[in-house]
């Protein structure tokens, strides 16, 4: 379910910044406005980014093999931690390049098709909307009672967080734009749209600085989520077995490695432990669905002398 909303997010994002991309080249052309081209090279690093997300996805779904026995599944952050880097080089560090240029030699917005600009920023922020609402609405289920930043800071999914911040920062950069047109319009001075320009390089180089770093934690390996350990400790002591300790690992979103090292009475036979594991294997795989590879080891607790 996680997947395939993050697959509608991600499509309704990639449908939305290529259609907008040409309309933002298009007005750029006529008006030589660097808020438009800023915003055009945006929506091209956003599209292009949608199709990394959704090429990693694709990847993350090969079986496993004997060089990666565990899967692919962390081809999902190796590719939204992509995404991060093209999002601040190809938006963000462009963005701010071409403002500096238009500071230091600024125009104003001339000619017959000076209504251009205004218009397609109108219509892009219509689209960006319904682009942010599919994005709320698919991680809606997966946040819960979450906070906003709370849910982009501990998804385990690299995909829904990546479009929520690039559709948001999209809105928001086209507020800069949009600011930075009309006061250029209005004053008949190119600083205005300069200014704009550089703040939506600012904004892009924010964003792709939280979009690294967090997926920069989940390339590293997370651990389950504090109810999921607490389901899986519920789920093994189910069977008055006990735990002397526990580890998981995220082998990608929707994967799960646990290991532990539970205590057996001294007196148990072989048959027994392994019967105590079979079943505890089986209870951790019903509390927690994404457990899909589990190592229980058993050990005899030992308990200091006072």
């Amino acid at each position: 379910m996680a997947a395939n909303g993050g697959t509608k997010a991600i499509v309704a994002a990639l449908a939305a910044n290529l259609t907008i991309a040409v309309l933002k080249f298009v007005a750029f052309a006529l008006t030589l406005s660097s808020s438009m081209l800023a915003e055009a090279i945006h929506s091209v690093a956003d599209s292009g980014n949608q199709l990394l997300l959704l090429l990693g996805g694709k990847r993350a779904r090969k079986a496993a093999s004997p060089e990666h026995p565990f899967g692919y599944g962390r081809e999902r952050y190796i590719y939204a931690f992509i995404v991060s880097i093209v999002l601040f080089s190809v938006g963000g560090l462009f963005a701010l390049y071409e403002a500096w240029g238009k500071i230091q030699h600024p125009h104003a917005i001339e000619g017959d098709f000076w209504w251009v600009p205004l218009a397609v920023l109108v219509g892009a922020i219509v689209a960006e909307s319904f682009s942010f609402r599919t994005a709320i609405v698919e991680s809606n289920p997966l946040r819960g009672k979450q906070g906003w930043i709370k849910f982009i800071r501990n998804a385990k999914q690299p995909e829904l967080p990546v479009i929520l911040l690039e559709d948001f920062g999209a809105l928001v950069g086209l507020v800069f734009a949009l600011l930075g047109v009309g006061l250029t319009l209005i004053t008949g001075d190119g600083i205005w749209d300069a200014l704009g320009t550089g703040m939506i390089g600012l904004l892009l180089v924010a964003i792709a600085i939280v979009l690294a770093v967090e997926t920069k934690s989940l390339l590293l390996g997370e651990s389950a989520t504090s109810a999921d350990v607490a389901r899986i400790r519920t789920a093994i002591e189910a069977g008055g077995t006990g735990i002397i300790h526990l580890k998981t690992l995220h082998l990608g979103p929707e994967e799960l490695l646990v290991a532990a090292k539970i205590s057996v009475g001294r007196a148990d036979s072989g048959q027994d432990i392994a019967q105590a594991i079979d079943d505890a294997e089986a209870r951790i795989r019903e509390a927690v669905p994404i457990a899909r590879v589990i190592y229980l080891e058993p050990d005899v607790e030992r308990v200091n002398a006072a």
